[in-house]
């Protein structure tokens, strides 16, 4: 079954809709560019470019996988993402860290999790 998050962020074609995603998170486009490290207008004149979906996918593999941890709240996977601190990594959010590059140390952190590990 397919992730209610991604669900939610995608067309009907499978792409992910910047303005969808915004939305979800409920944050304005401009803030969502930032989280993706993509320009702002991007998002809304070429979101189909490999560019901005890659970083798209990034930022919903993420909730998605955190959604599934959660037994598939997307709403608490949201407030995760965007605010709680994580340990070892002073302080920042998954999105602070999404937004610096750091996609997979997030991913490997959830990973950590699922696998019964501690934060």
């Amino acid at each position: 079954m397919l992730n209610a998050f991604l669900k939610d962020v995608t067309d009907r074609q499978g792409v992910f809709s910047p303005l969808r995603m915004s939305e979800t998170l409920r944050v304005p486009m401009s803030h969502l560019a930032r989280i993706a490290k993509v320009h702002r207008n991007s998002l809304s004149q070429h979101p189909g470019s490999p560019a901005v979906q890659a970083r798209l996918g990034q930022v919903a593999r993420v909730i998605a996988t955190a959604s599934d941890l959660l037994g598939g709240d997307t709403g608490k996977a949201i407030v995760w993402f965007r605010h709680q601190p994580l340990s070892g990594f002073d302080g920042q959010t998954a999105e602070e860290l999404v937004a610096g590059g750091h996609t997979d140390a997030v991913l490997a952190h959830l990973e950590t999790l699922r696998d019964g590990g501690y934060a």
